[in-house]
């Protein structure tokens, strides 16, 4: 080979392994991560927007936080988005555990990878990481201490999440294996209020009137537990039938201070909100999220009277 042709392939060779230093720069740097929860009308969810921007923001990167409100074509709307601005991660609460498989897919097939918090895809392999609530745990907790509250003989009803979120039936089961155990304990009623305030007190109204004599309720999540509350307080029935609740909201913990709700199932969304984006950045820095596995549960924390105090932030526990 010719100096010239030798001094030729040299600069060809440079000119391709620009683009890749550039591209290391860029990650070094950070750039954008995107991040999509469900409502953040509902705390759980904006504590877990909020905690993951400012994570992203103490290490370097830009972020924008969108909600799809449970809507796989939203989702897959902010998926586009986040593929058209070029994110370097995308940190996802996904809509339905099997209906946004197609967005996970997407955002791969454009080079970026996807971390999911607090809800579940069927499907593994996709995400680099999957960091949920143990929620198992969390409901044999609550189950345990609702039977304490409630005792062992009697009616109650069961509140419902959303049938298209796992975390939902994971609960469901994870209190009928408990309170299945108790064999004058009978659970006559069971409606879906779906993550939600409103609808939990709309079917806990139509629970009243077809059950007026239980004296208990088990709910999902919290929201669906206050708005219990507030249709057992206009029946005049909150002295007599007693509620619990599951996520560690900041209105679930005032309700337990005011007696009006038993206890709460802490979810660590705070926690694992932050771990999550910590592990997307890994990925960009490294090719590895430093965990072990891609699923990764985090323990769930009962509060009650005796501990309640200790909630110094939204979901967050102070030992």
């Amino acid at each position: 080979m010719s100096i010239k042709a030798k001094l030729l392939a040299v600069t060809a060779l440079a000119a391709l392994a620009a683009p890749a230093l550039t591209a290391t720069a860029a990650q070094a740097a950070g750039g954008l991560m995107t991040i999509i929860v469900n409502d953040p009308s509902n705390p759980y969810w904006l504590t877990e927007g909020n905690v993951a921007a400012a994570e992203a923001k103490k290490l370097g990167y830009e972020a924008n936080v969108g909600a799809s409100k449970g809507d796989t074509n939203t989702e897959s709307n902010l998926i586009d988005t986040a593929i058209t601005n070029k994110s370097v991660a995308i940190i996802l609460d996904p809509a339905n555990a099997s209906g946004s498989v197609g967005a996970v897919k997407k955002a791969i097939a454009a080079g970026i990878p996807v971390i999911l918090v607090n809800a579940e895809i069927n499907q593994e392999g996709l995400a680099k990481a999957q960091l949920v609530s143990n929620n198992a745990q969390g409901a044999a907790l609550g189950a345990q201490q609702w039977v304490k509250d409630v005792g062992q003989k009697g009616d109650y009803v069961e509140l419902l999440g959303a049938p298209s979120d796992n975390n939902a039936a994971t609960r469901s089961n994870g209190y009928d294996t408990v309170l299945s155990q108790y064999d004058n304990l009978k659970r006559v009623g069971q409606q879906v209020g779906n993550w939600d305030r409103t609808q939990g007190h709309d079917k806990m109204q139509n629970l009243l009137q077809a059950h007026p004599g239980i004296i208990g309720v088990i709910s999902g999540n919290d929201e669906m537990a206050l708005g219990a509350i507030a249709a057992l307080r206009e029946a005049g029935k909150l002295s007599s039938v007693k509620v619990g609740g599951f996520d560690g909201s900041p209105d679930a913990v005032s309700a337990i201070k005011a007696g009006d709700l038993q206890y709460t199932v802490l979810q660590p969304v705070a926690s694992f909100a932050a771990k999550a984006v910590d592990e997307a950045d890994s990925f960009i820095k490294t090719g590895k999220t430093g965990a072990a596995q891609e699923k990764q549960l985090f323990d769930c924390v009962l509060i009650t009277k005796a501990n309640a105090d200790k909630m110094t932030a939204p979901f967050t526990l102070t030992k």
